[in-house]
């Protein structure tokens, strides 16, 4: 006659609940939304300055144009009229 396997009890009941923990846990919270908070900010500025240096390194190119960038934009007439038919 086989036996019927048992479930797995579990070794640790489970506690009680304790709330001087939930102090504890409420205080780690607080403290990974102020770390958050800081580094978006630092993520923020870093960005910013990205984006400066971006600006800056891009300005003397959009003032200064190659000859061959200048007559690309300057469309000129064809010289002999088409036949209308």
């Amino acid at each position: 006659m086989a036996e019927e396997p048992k479930p797995p009890q579990p070794s640790d009941p489970p506690l009680p609940f304790d709330p001087s923990r939930m102090v504890g846990i409420i205080k780690r919270k607080a403290l990974i939304k102020d770390l958050a908070a800081v580094y978006h900010a630092e993520c923020l500025a870093y960005c910013q300055e990205l984006l400066e240096l971006q600006t800056k390194w891009e300005e003397p190119f959009i003032d200064l144009k190659t000859p061959e960038e200048s007559k690309k934009e300057t469309a000129r007439s064809s010289k002999r009229a088409k036949k209308l038919r």
